[in-house]
């Protein structure tokens, strides 16, 4: 674990190199956490009853300022110690990780909670977008954060 931080907020970032759950779970660790909750959301080989041949994510410029945005707010209203949210955008294979969020509170449901909040919210408010090609050649774009 690591000291007390003040700011609770320690790692926010969309980026285009392979996610580290290592890094997320560590920027997370605060002597006074009962609990660590960490989501990791991978890329599945299908969706909505279809295979999924190829994945791409692409984020606003906006994207982190939102993340940022969503974390204060989650801060506010659970009793966080420590949080961290990483996406990744540009092109990603099945079974990579795509978004990793951590939240390490008191008490394990405080941390369960605040990390659902934080994935659900960051899921349907950041603008980051994913493009799926499946395997019979269909697209689709799914936006508005939904991931």
């Amino acid at each position: 674990m690591t000291e007390n931080h003040r700011d609770p907020i320690r790692l926010l970032a969309v980026r285009e190199t392979p996610l580290s759950l290592d890094e997320v779970y560590e920027a997370v660790g605060d002597d006074a956490a009962g609990g660590i909750t960490v989501f990791v959301g991978t890329v599945r080989d299908h969706d909505g009853g279809k295979s999924v041949a190829a994945l791409e994510y692409s984020a606003h410029p906006t994207a982190e300022r939102e993340m940022r945005r969503i974390a204060e707010k989650i801060v506010a209203e659970f009793p966080v110690r420590a949080l961290a949210a990483v996406h990744r955008v540009g092109r990603l294979g099945i079974t990579d990780k795509a978004v990793i969020v951590a939240v390490s509170c008191p008490h394990r449901g405080e941390a369960f909670a605040a990390a659902r909040r934080l994935i659900d919210d960051l899921k349907h408010e950041v603008p980051i977008w994913k493009h799926q090609v499946f395997t019979d050649g269909e697209e689709e774009w799914v936006g508005a954060g939904s991931c």
